[in-house]
């Protein structure tokens, strides 16, 4: 490997682009000028506005307003109150109106006759509740409990009232739950086990950084408001360094670009930390008055690392990374951005911890532009009214006192005599072959298309097969349903109220109904609702979930005065003006030193850590073993987040097919020219594609960019991806990350 330091011209940024996949999918009529034509006067006051916020799993959760005329949805744009948005969108957001409108919406409820037949035909509401609540019924009557009914849902709506549906399932009795999240479980327990929570500095005090390092993370596709912090802390004087193992958008907008083996960054991490160590850089008063086990950290950094041997498995240059160390610890402040796709790998929380550890050696945590930024959930106080339903009476479930676990576990360890049975969502199709006494029989599939997220598509195919009934809950044909027997149709952001919050910025916004639900498309508390009446109907008592609702009133009952303070309101309608930010005392996350570890300082040395399998202290951890001759990376597209968007067709004149990328000289090696059809293949499976090559991937490395799925394609990366677990994520997410990216294949023309 090799560290780059680029000066970027016009040039070099559009062939970046165009071998990212990107420019050299734009029409050309797109670089052309349009001619000029007088256009009819816009005036605001001949549409309703409406406010709406995007609830996808996005740093960005922008803040919308959604121009409707007629009741019909004519354009949206970003909310210029928000700060963070202002004002503008990201091309997938601007797609929306597309998501609503689109032909190709599942429009009614539909029963397949045979999985992956395409024998669809429609069926009235009260049809498919009838089999579903049918199916149910079966189950408990059999078992005796409702564990082998199973509930996989993820991020595909993250709006508040949309966790209804862990509701409905309590409101059914006790179910098998998969836990856990293929995103960012790594990081998060690795920054507790540091800090006592995972919670990062407002985004816009980014531009008060005097350094500021992106590591593994492309901001530049994945949350494109964030970039003009960047770009405003470098216009005032910051440097700006990017890691990845692929130079991206992000990267070719950096000082300095180093592309580091995948996996190595714990090394560079400690490696950089022995430099400050050696130059007497470290911040004695926070080391001495805020944080514990330095003094360990410090001796296993002078007996265990050199900046040579962090070169030499990271690939980039000692010289190099004493450079950035120094030029690092010097700078106040200096801030570094943890990305979720460095910790999605076998050591990924390791290396987390090694990060978390020079931000705070170097005086960087509790400090404005400053801090070892990765999430947070200090604005998701809210009631979850809609997932706390109670058990109907005498319901039987997992005896033990764990119940279901994940970011929004209320049950604050309490014990209770049955518990919900809970499974790996990083391992659901072993889960669903594992599972027994009861067996799965049953999968309710909510808020995922888990045939594009989940891994080894080939085992999930055969673990389906061996449940009785699947039932998605979707907006179009996605692989998941193709899987399924029923398909119920569900709303959009612009048919249903709810609120959302941001895991990264510190805005909140209001979701109005902005239509009328298109076709016969519900919100999920009201599928819910709909079932609880039909399973009332067929077995009294069965289902204590409300029967009728009203999505308004249940959007105000997620409110409280703890979250109407902290964003200053006094009534939810309030935000119906426009998203509000939290009132912070400090843009800095810990500007009080006050750490929610157990010794409420700042831990190099984790007791906590230790007891739950790992190093107390954060010693480096080497990555997966290959197991193939490249390295294969699936990172997100810039045209949508997983499958979602990647379907509509304002996307498809983008972004018209993947493409493998590849390095041209392991493409020389294998005779493989660029555009060349391709098979690539490992232990899991294999797929066939095109390939573009580039030296923006590193050699030895292959690039495939995730998800797509559309009419006449079966595009997929999961059939390469295997469940490997991350080291880190079980503790706050009740299983463990995944490595995706530890992942290898192999390749050959076709």
């Amino acid at each position: 490997m090799s560290q780059k330091t680029r000066a970027l011209s016009r040039r070099q940024f559009l062939k970046g682009i165009s071998v990212a996949g990107a420019a050299s999918l734009l029409p050309l009529r797109l670089l052309m000028p349009y001619s000029a034509e007088a256009a009819t006067a816009f005036r605001e006051q001949d549409f309703q506005i409406f406010r709406n916020a995007c609830p996808r799993n996005c740093y960005d959760t922008c803040s919308i307003k959604t121009f409707v005329k007629d009741g019909v949805v004519q354009f949206i744009e970003g909310a210029q109150e928000s700060t963070f948005t202002q004002g503008g969108l990201c091309v997938k957001g601007y797609a929306y109106p597309r998501r609503v409108y689109s032909p190709d919406r599942i429009k009614y409820p539909m029963v397949q006759d045979g999985r992956r037949t395409g024998n669809w035909r429609r069926v009235s509401w009260d049809e498919a509740m009838d089999r579903i609540a049918g199916k149910i019924l079966e189950i408990k009557e059999k078992d005796g409990s409702l564990l082998g009914l199973g509930l996989t849902k993820y991020s595909g709506n993250f709006g508040i009232t949309n966790y209804g549906v862990e509701g409905m399932m309590s409101s059914l009795g006790y179910t098998t739950r998969f836990v856990g999240t293929p995103c960012w479980p790594a990081g998060i327990d690795a920054q507790n086990y540091d800090l006592g929570d995972m919670w990062c500095n407002d985004p816009e005090d980014m531009v008060k950084s005097r350094y500021v390092i992106i590591w593994g993370a492309n901001p530049a596709w994945c949350s494109v408001h964030s970039m003009k912090y960047v770009n405003e802390a470098k216009r005032r004087g910051a440097k700006v360094v990017v890691i990845d193992p692929v130079f991206t958008q992000t990267a070719a907008k950096g000082d300095v670009y180093w592309q580091p083996e995948a996996s190595s960054d714990g090394a560079l991490a400690l490696g950089m930390a022995r430099h400050v160590l050696d130059l007497g850089l470290v911040d004695s008063d926070f080391v001495n008055n805020h944080a514990k086990g330095f003094a360990e950290f410090a001796a296993y950094l002078r007996e265990n690392v050199t900046v040579e041997w962090a070169a030499g498995v990271s690939g980039i240059p000692a010289d190099q990374i004493r450079e950035v160390a120094e030029e690092f610890a010097s700078a106040d402040p200096a801030t570094i951005w943890i990305g979720y796709g460095m910790q999605r790998h076998t050591n990924g929380g390791a290396s987390v911890r090694a990060i978390d550890a020079l931000v705070a050696m170097t005086g960087n945590v509790g400090k404005e532009g400053g801090g070892a930024r990765y999430g947070h959930l200090r604005t998701w106080g809210f009631n979850y009214h809609a997932l706390l339903q109670k058990q109907p009476e005498g319901a039987k479930g997992f005896i033990g006192a764990t119940g279901p676990k994940g970011e929004f576990d209320f049950t604050k360890g309490e014990a209770a005599s049955f518990t919900d049975r809970t499974v790996n969502i990083n391992k659901t199709a072993q889960a669903i072959l594992d599972t027994k006494d009861p067996a799965l029989k049953m999968l309710w599939v909510s808020c995922k298309n888990p045939f594009a997220q989940d891994f080894d598509r080939p085992k999930l195919e055969k673990a389906f097969d061996t449940l009785e009934m699947v039932v998605s809950v979707e907006q179009f044909f996605t692989e998941t349903v193709n899987n399924s027997d029923i398909v119920l149709p569900v709303t959009t952001l612009f048919e249903e109220w709810t609120v959302n919050a941001s895991y990264w910025h510190y805005w909140v916004g209001i979701n109005e109904q902005a239509i009328k639900p298109m076709y016969e498309t519900k919100s999920n508390i009201e599928i819910a609702a709909l079932l609880s009446k039909k399973m009332n109907q067929l077995a009294p008592g069965s289902c204590t979930f409300p029967q009728d609702i009203d999505t308004r009133e249940w959007l105000e009952k997620e409110f409280n005065q703890g979250i109407y303070d902290y964003l200053g309101i006094k009534h939810w309608t309030d935000l119906k003006n426009g998203p509000v930010k939290a009132r912070l005392a400090s843009s800095a996350s810990w500007s009080d030193k006050k750490f929610g570890t157990p010794s409420g300082q700042y831990e190099f040395h984790s007791e906590l850590c230790q007891q739950n399998g790992h190093d107390a202290l954060p010693r480096y951890k080497e990555g997966r073993k290959p197991y193939d001759e490249f390295r294969l990376l699936t990172p997100h597209t810039k045209f949508g987040l997983h499958s979602q968007f990647i379907n509509l067709d304002w996307m498809h004149e983008f972004n018209k097919e993947p493409f493998l990328y590849m390095h041209p000289d392991d493409a020389q090696e294998k005779k493989i020219a660029d555009l060349d059809m391709v098979r690539v293949f490992n232990k899991v499976g294999e797929l066939k594609i095109k390939v573009k090559l580039t030296s923006n991937v590193a050699k030895k490395s292959l690039v495939i960019y995730e998800a797509w799925f559309g009419q006449g394609n079966d595009f997929n990366v999961q059939n390469l991806v295997d469940d490997e677990s991350a080291d880190m994520g079980a503790y706050k997410t009740g299983a463990p990350g995944v490595a995706i990216h530890g992942q290898f294949a192999n390749v050959e023309r076709v």
